[in-house]
């Protein structure tokens, strides 16, 4: 008895099983084969499911998502977070302050790892959450990276928070500059003694796959502090770059 056609819905699942039981990040043309997709059926489906937060892509490669690390530890083994782990662990420990890694949803970040020293401890570690972008620096480092055209969604969240978008203090002037420098910087937004600054690590066509934020005392980010920091996060992200085949 043949089979019968497939779904929208089974095309979908086969492909997200087909990221998480992997041993590494497959490309297209091995997701299609494993599942018997044609090639630019299997690359249709994957848009959605990366819309949709199911998998990740990193270069020309594909990872669960953060939706499948909700639902499945045994997708963690192989996931965006086992592949940063070791660089997490790295900086917090040349730093002594909490970092965490991020990845974009749909009008917000997640929190999907955090590595959180001892003597921080008083501060919430935030993992497993959504964070906007008007209030923390992972989520307006990832947004600076998407052209205008998509970061609507994510303006339109701080827009219905109150919070301005034009002007000086605005959310569009804090794009801007994260643009200019490669980082974003908070100040309190979100808890008043809490500081941090984060950068994004992009795919070759400069898609964000990920945010590295280190977070600690605001008091702690002063110059000439700050600017270590900033060293410290730029050689982390590079070597995340490497590691996920991203861009620049």
């Amino acid at each position: 008895m043949s089979r019968p056609p497939s779904s929208a819905v089974d095309k979908a699942l086969d492909l997200i099983e087909a990221v998480a039981r992997a041993d590494r990040p497959l490309r297209l043309t091995e997701l299609a084969d494993a599942t018997g997709l044609h090639r630019a059926t299997a690359y249709r489906v994957l848009l959605d499911l990366l819309r949709r937060g199911w998998v990740l892509r990193t270069g020309d490669r594909y990872l669960p998502g953060a939706a499948v690390l909700q639902l499945s530890r045994r997708a963690a083994a192989n996931s965006l977070v086992a592949l940063c782990r070791p660089v997490l662990e790295a900086l917090c420990e040349r730093t002594g302050m909490m970092v965490n890694l991020q990845v974009l949803e749909a009008d917000r970040s997640r929190v999907i790892d955090v590595v959180r020293p001892q003597r921080l401890e008083m501060i919430t570690d935030l993992l497993g959450e959504g964070l906007p972008v008007h209030r923390f620096a992972g989520p307006l480092a990832l947004v600076a990276l998407l052209p205008p055209h998509e970061r609507d969604p994510y303006l339109r969240l701080a827009e219905e928070a109150g919070h301005p978008l034009s002007g000086i203090e605005g959310l569009l002037a804090d794009l801007l500059q994260v643009e200019r420098t490669g980082f974003a910087l908070e100040h309190g937004r979100n808890e008043k003694p809490v500081a941090s600054v984060s950068r994004a690590v992009a795919s070759a066509d400069g898609v964000p796959i990920c945010a590295l934020t280190v977070v600690g005392l605001d008091a702690e980010f002063a110059e000439p502090r700050l600017h270590q920091l900033k060293q410290q996060l730029q050689d982390a992200t590079a070597e995340l770059q490497d590691a996920l085949g991203g861009g620049g």
